[in-house]
């Protein structure tokens, strides 16, 4: 008999549309009480997105609404320079 083989979930990225396994992209989640964050653990409660680790897709997903529409609400701007600030912040370590 042979062993079962895992089933990787697949997410698919608001930026580029793409997919890809669920521990490669990052998690942008609202809470219930409506803040939205970036979720690096993937288990915070409340409404999520998930986007690209880099910034190019953040911008794509910025410049057409698609967090806004996946989240359903509306995002700062601060909240838009803290998610690309932390972006390029990763993108850095992974260097």
């Amino acid at each position: 008999m042979s062993a079962a083989v895992k089933k990787i979930p697949l997410r698919r990225c608001v930026g580029c549309g793409e997919s890809f396994p669920k521990k490669m992209l990052l998690r942008v989640v609202r809470s219930p009480e409506g803040v939205v964050s970036l979720d690096l653990t993937g288990k915070k409660s409340g409404r999520g997105a998930y986007i690209c680790k880099n910034v190019q897709c953040l911008r794509k997903a910025r410049k057409a609404k698609r967090l806004e529409r996946n989240l359903e609400c509306e995002i700062p701007d601060e909240v838009y320079a803290s998610l690309e600030s932390e972006l390029e912040r990763l993108e850095l370590e992974l260097e």
